[in-house]
């Protein structure tokens, strides 16, 4: 499967700088390139448990300029949210099915290594599945849910726009309004969208 991912990504434009057939062998070589970003499967040799997403976390913790986007067999939450940690910039976790969707995956690698983030649709849903009531996120309408939603996926506004089939002016206006139903005031510093994202992502309801 690396050599088929190493293969699909230099085909789709990328410059494939090194491989790696565990998790120590990883993070040497990402440390040692300093590559945009770098892909991961959360189970690596040696121990085949989460050996390559502690690899991956303290890749962003050494590595901060670098983007992660870990591959997953199943879908974790605790893995997704150790891995986002306290910013969602330059962070991908993806199932490996989606690795077959060529342009969303080519997508999704792009979007991690200019300092996006990518979250699997999946990741995003059951998410979204386990809310209750009496939280930030029930002040919103179910519109701006769905906004919310594709956001925290990492979509750009007009992304959204066209998985919605609604203007870009419409997702716009239902992102400020997001914005003010979470408190979040624009600042010279904090990125609104990543903190929309992640208070929907931490939400531990």
């Amino acid at each position: 499967m690396r050599e088929g991912i190493a293969r699909l990504l230099a085909e789709t434009g990328f410059d494939v700088v090194s491989q790696a057939g565990d998790a120590e062998a990883f993070l040497r070589k990402a440390l040692a390139h300093k590559p945009d970003v770098a892909v991961v499967d959360i189970q690596m040799p040696p121990g085949r448990a989460d050996d390559g997403l502690r690899a991956a976390i303290e890749l962003r913790r050494l590595l901060p300029e670098t983007g992660v986007l870990v591959l997953s067999q199943y879908y974790e939450q605790d893995y997704a949210l150790d891995l986002i940690g306290d910013s969602a910039e330059g962070v991908g976790y993806l199932l490996k099915e989606r690795v077959g969707d060529v342009d969303a995956f080519r997508d999704a690698v792009a979007r991690v290594a200019s300092g996006g983030s990518a979250l699997d649709p999946e990741v995003v849903r059951r998410m979204l599945g386990r809310r209750r009531h009496d939280g930030p996120l029930d002040e919103l309408s179910p519109r701006e849910r769905d906004v919310l939603g594709h956001l925290a996926e990492g979509k750009s506004n007009q992304g959204i726009a066209g998985s919605l089939v609604v203007t870009t002016a419409a997702v716009e206006k239902h992102i400020t309004s997001i914005f003010q139903k979470l408190g979040l005031d624009a600042s010279p510093t904090d990125h609104r969208r990543v903190l929309a994202a992640l208070t929907y992502l931490r939400d531990p309801r």
